[in-house]
């Protein structure tokens, strides 16, 4: 039933070369490939389907596995563009982006994305992008939450290498204010509106209590935004000798629902993250979004969808190699 619903919400607006039957014959060796919809019609018509299945079905044993996911595809996208450079696993020639700070005992889904490649294979050997995987797992991982639909647009290649320095400078970390948000999104060509409407997606997953531990010493001295019986739910939960991997919920209310009660929650102080915190906290122009989306939840799912389409439309520089790879983990 789910299938069906994606499959009547999504409306065909470009087509493929008929004749070609990979990508990589498709659009040669060029790694600026045009992204569309329907790039796989002919090439690989059930992609989407066997993506939704295999997202379905661990989104189903697992809720936390939505947003882990769709921050597989943030974390992508943010170093080098849209590349699956992120699923790559270290080599002799180059250190993967596994193990970097952002990303290291914290990025989840791998092998969901490993499931989902391996059918691909048989079906349509060589075709589908890693990277398309990890858009089109996003968007769904979004829709199974009860969040908005968009097409996905299709056509990325896989990169031929990973950088963890890259990793480390680019993606934002918990602690992050405003400014620096702003800059590491205006870096990769994205907006201040944009970064308040991406930021939506802790609407859902957890966090481990490391990555917000400034959280743990607000007072009402520093901040009168400080909701007091929200930061001692959080000390008592941190509170012991190893809470390493203790998590809590980025979203208490409504944990496993996209929604925009992220949005809410910062209004009353209940920011997890202490760059969630700041864009209420911090901007008078992030604050007035947030409330906007408050009070709009729509407008919320309008803007995230664009945001999300804009993201996935970040690509490697020009002069970067790509393919189609046949494991994700490895380039071929």
């Amino acid at each position: 039933m789910a299938m069906q619903l994606v499959l009547l919400c999504l409306v065909i607006l470009n087509i493929t070369p008929a004749f070609a039957t990979t990508l990589n014959e498709a659009y040669g060796d060029d790694p600026g490939c045009p992204l569309g919809t329907d790039i796989y019609q002919y090439t690989c018509p059930e992609a989407e389907a066997i993506i939704f299945s295999w997202v379905e079905q661990a989104v189903s044993e697992d809720s936390r596995m939505a947003a882990s996911l769709l921050r597989l595809h943030f974390h992508d996208c943010f170093v080098n563009g849209c590349d699956a450079s992120v699923l790559l696993d270290d080599t002799q020639d180059f250190v993967g982006e596994k193990t970097a700070g952002p990303n290291l005992n914290s990025l989840r889904g791998f092998e969901v994305i490993d499931k989902i490649k391996s059918e691909l294979e048989l079906v349509c050997p060589q075709t589908v992008s890693c990277a398309d995987i990890l858009a089109t797992a996003a968007r769904d991982s979004v829709l199974l939450s009860g969040g908005p639909i968009w097409e996905v647009q299709m056509g990325r290649k896989d990169g031929m290498t990973a950088s963890k320095d890259a990793a480390n400078n680019n993606i934002p970390v918990p602690n992050s204010t405003v400014d620096v948000l702003v800059a590491k999104f205006e870096n990769v060509g994205l907006t201040l509106k944009d970064m308040v409407a991406l930021s939506g997606a802790h609407t859902i997953g957890k966090a481990r209590c490391k990555t917000f531990s400034s959280r743990l010493h607000s007072s009402i001295s520093e901040s009168p935004n400080v909701n007091i019986d929200f930061i001692a739910s959080l000390q008592q939960l941190c509170t012991g000798p190893d809470n390493s991997n203790t998590v809590a919920h980025l979203d208490l209310a409504t944990p496993a629902t996209f929604d925009n009660q992220y949005f809410v929650n910062l209004l009353s102080g209940e920011g997890l993250l202490p760059s969630d915190q700041a864009l209420v906290n911090g901007n008078d122009q992030t604050r007035q979004i947030v409330e906007t989306y408050v009070e709009n939840p729509l407008a919320f799912f309008e803007d995230f969808k664009y945001s999300m389409l804009k993201m996935g439309s970040l690509v490697s520089p020009p002069q970067s190699n790509g393919q189609i790879r046949r494991d994700c983990r490895t380039i071929n």
